[in-house]
């Protein structure tokens, strides 16, 4: 089922699908629809009620309790609004900015913020049709019964909202999220190690053609089964140039074509297959989550927070992450005529811990845990990280060695050194 889904996530339409269906705009919009429809259906729905159960509720119960709907609802919006934005600022600036994409995307902020304005326009069409005279007795039961079900809606959405705020925006909070995607693009990568396509294991041939970007920033999502479909109908070898991640310009390779023919063919279906933004994206790019970490542990350790802790906390993470990390490149290819460059554990490792052995170099305390972090993954996949854990315990000794830490406690991290 997994694989299934990784294999429906890779597709471009599909991406761009569900990146449309992260903002908050599209579950506003859906449940004000819902709301909106909702009251133009009470009419209809009522000429199918009994006459009798009409007497039992007049309009203006019905008009009372929307006008104080109505009300309060406008005002709650408002204030969840600003709670959220006041949240999405305090995780920028005690986390990182780039984290906040996560906390925007939050499923629960989401909903109940539309759930509120939802409401809000729900009791606001419904005053204006009560008093144009829309309904008839039995709409204005429908109508009522209605609005109950919404109101308990809003119960819901605001007790959820309560349990959110408690942990909304706050290190931990944001810490969990960017680790939680961090470990997710690790695990789609770890399934199809190079997208799907073959590994490369030698350069591209000096004649083949480069296809550069037409636009300039970073690449988002590549879709390899329709670059692989394209090259199959154009009789082509496709070399992947430019990773999830790359930063591009109008001067860099998307990809490199291999073929007689190629220059007799439109080869644009090849570059739209790649998506290019304005920022990073978490979903195909593993590094960007644990770039994301450290710069976590990175903003921690400066001298205006002064949090270590935060620090540690964040090595830990990292180790739960890049854990499950193997690169084993036999599993079974896809697309055999499109060629990947393979992730390096080595740059893993990099991106992870190298900016915190950098700011964290005269606080033991980081120190010892970034040692022991990097043992730990050299002990639990000695093939996959020894080599680079090694190296960049190498590094982080030297960086260690200013003359701020005494010589025990160099001593103790050397000590851990030489397990690696």
């Amino acid at each position: 089922m997994r694989s299934v889904l990784s294999d429906l996530f890779n597709i471009k339409f599909v991406w761009l699908i569900l990146q449309h269906l992260r903002k908050i705009w599209v579950r506003t919009v859906g449940f004000a629809v819902l709301a909106l429809g909702s009251v133009v259906l009470a009419k209809f729905v009522g000429q199918l009620l009994p006459l009798s159960w009409s007497e039992k509720i007049g309009a203006g119960a019905v008009d009372q309790v929307l006008n104080i709907l109505a009300t309060s609802m406008l005002a709650v919006t408002t204030f969840s609004l600003s709670i959220a934005v006041s949240a999405f600022s305090t995780a920028a600036g005690s986390a990182t900015p780039r984290a906040t994409a996560l906390l925007q995307e939050d499923h629960t902020t989401q909903n109940v913020l539309a759930t509120f304005l939802g409401a809000f326009l729900f009791s606001l069409v419904g005053i204006v049709a009560l008093n144009a005279g829309y309904y008839s007795e039995a709409g204005r039961l429908v109508l009522f019964a209605t609005t109950v079900l919404v109101i308990a809606f809003v119960v819901v959405a605001l007790l959820r909202w309560i349990s959110q705020l408690a942990s909304f925006g706050r290190i931990e909070d944001t810490v969990e999220r960017v680790e939680a995607a961090a470990s997710t693009a690790l695990q789609r990568r770890i399934e199809k190690p190079c997208l799907g396509g073959r590994p490369q294991k030698q350069p591209p041939p000096d004649s083949a053609h480069k296809l550069c970007s037409n636009v300039i920033g970073f690449v988002q999502h590549i879709d390899i089964g329709a670059i692989s479909k394209c090259a199959k109908e154009l009789d082509l070898e496709v070399w992947i140039a430019a990773l999830p991640g790359t930063f591009v310009h109008k001067a860099t390779p998307l990809l490199l074509v291999t073929g007689n023919s190629h220059a007799d063919h439109d080869l644009t279906p090849l570059r739209a297959a790649f998506s290019c933004g304005e920022r990073r994206s978490f979903d195909q790019d593993p590094k960007f989550g644990l770039i994301v970490m450290s710069e976590i542990a990175s903003r921690a350790l400066s001298q205006s927070v002064n949090d270590p802790g935060t620090a540690i906390d964040v090595i830990g993470r990292l180790v739960r992450i890049l854990a499950p990390w193997y690169s084993d490149l036999s599993q079974e290819v896809e697309y055999s005529n499109v060629t990947v460059p393979p992730l390096q554990s080595a740059e893993l490792l990099e991106q992870a811990f190298r900016p915190i052995a950098r700011d964290g170099a005269a606080v033991i305390e980081v120190q010892l845990k970034l040692h022991n972090a990097l043992l730990a993954l050299a002990e639990m996949a000695p093939e996959t990280f020894k080599t680079a854990a090694a190296a960049l315990s190498k590094d982080a000794l030297e960086r260690a060695d200013t003359g701020v830490l005494t010589q025990q406690e160099l001593g103790a991290l050397k000590e851990i050194s030489a397990k690696i």
